[in-house]
């Protein structure tokens, strides 16, 4: 568990959690979904102090259920906010696909991450091995540094638990906008695989798991951005800000939400890429086969009608009379075979003249 203090002159990494609200900025507590559940009673006690209410006992469950959707759900003292990762996948965490499919997919973990955001302090319940939220504390850590010593940086301290909160959503669609060029990458070599004539495709279970992985993406980010939508609506029923700092802080906030959407929503549109072209790449196969077969029967089809009038002449020599022309003279068989050859060469140019036996141009 890690219990940072967060206030416009800087950031204060604590070992305890607090006793008290702060006097001037909020707290942000870190913690594992294990560490939630062990130090319950504890938080409880903090929260109750320092904010002057503590969880209801369904937004404790909701924490500590590893399953529940991307959603948001508040009180009239704080906003519960359950986001949903896209990252990779490492130990038991629940992953997009298992058996098969592009190793991306299966590399992808979809733990939820939750959020409660009081007035002055953040609680963060994350899995243990959430990179991300490990990741900002170095970074708002270094940015308080750069900020105390002067430093001009392109980051600056979150002003607001809302603002932090904002941030590491922000990040953790980022994480997967990041993941997508190689899945795209994997998914463009499977489509080549799928339509080079010279394979024969038969891993059909693996891309039926991938299909079934890249729905269940498109439903997670779906979660993701109807949750981001509930949080912008809600954040239109805050009160109105008393001073032009507190208005300037929600704009901000309200501008901060939007872009944080807007990555989600490209997060969903390339899922639904994605799916398209999985969709139409099997279609593609398929009419590929289809028209490969046809081209064989149509090649068959041509043989068998040159072959077709030389096995009438050797069926009509092959007839028990006694008397057949060309049967009793000496070059009867010469003469069989140039006949037999002409028939079949001009029923072949004529077949290659109405094009059936053209090689289709690929």
């Amino acid at each position: 568990m890690r219990v940072f203090l967060v206030a416009a002159g800087g950031v204060a990494e604590s070992d305890a959690l607090p006793a008290s609200a702060p006097a001037h900025g909020y707290v942000w507590v870190s913690c594992t979904r294990e560490e939630f559940k062990g130090g319950l009673a504890e938080l409880q006690t903090t929260l109750q102090s320092v904010c002057g209410m503590h969880l209801v006992d369904l937004h404790v469950s909701d924490l500590l259920n590893q399953q529940l959707p991307s959603r948001l759900d508040y009180t009239a003292q704080y906003d519960l906010l359950v986001f949903r990762r896209l990252a990779s996948g490492h130990g038991n965490a629940p992953i997009l696909a298992r058996r098969g499919g592009p190793p991306i997919l299966r590399k992808i973990d979809t733990t939820p991450v939750g959020f409660a955001l009081f007035d002055n302090l953040l609680l963060t319940v994350h899995p243990t091995d959430c990179g991300v939220l490990q990741a900002y504390a170095t970074r708002l850590t270094a940015a308080a540094a750069d900020h105390s010593r002067g430093a001009v940086t392109g980051s600056r301290v979150p002003t607001s638990p809302a603002d932090l909160m904002l941030r590491i959503v922000s990040q953790m669609v980022d994480g997967y906008l990041e993941l997508r060029r190689e899945l795209s990458h994997q998914l463009d070599h499977w489509q080549v695989e799928l339509l080079s004539p010279k394979t024969r495709f038969n891993n059909w279970t693996a891309l039926l798991e991938a299909r079934l992985a890249l729905h269940a993406l498109d439903e997670i980010s779906e979660d993701q951005r109807t949750a981001l939508q509930d949080w912008i609506a809600a954040l239109k029923d805050w009160p109105e800000a008393e001073t032009p700092a507190a208005h300037k802080e929600l704009d901000l906030l309200k501008v901060r939400s939007r872009d944080v959407l807007e990555h989600i929503e490209r997060v969903v549109r390339h899922v639904h890429r994605l799916e398209q072209n999985i969709e139409t790449t099997v279609q593609m196969h398929f009419n590929a086969q289809a028209n490969r077969t046809n081209e064989i029967m149509r090649t068959l089809t041509a043989l068998t009608a040159v072959f077709l009038p030389l096995n009438l002449i050797t069926g009509f020599f092959g007839m028990n009379f006694e008397y057949l022309p060309l049967v009793h003279r000496q070059g009867g068989l010469w003469w069989a075979i140039g006949i037999m050859a002409s028939v079949g060469m001009a029923f072949a140019a004529f077949l290659w003249r109405k094009r059936f036996m053209a090689r289709t141009a690929h």
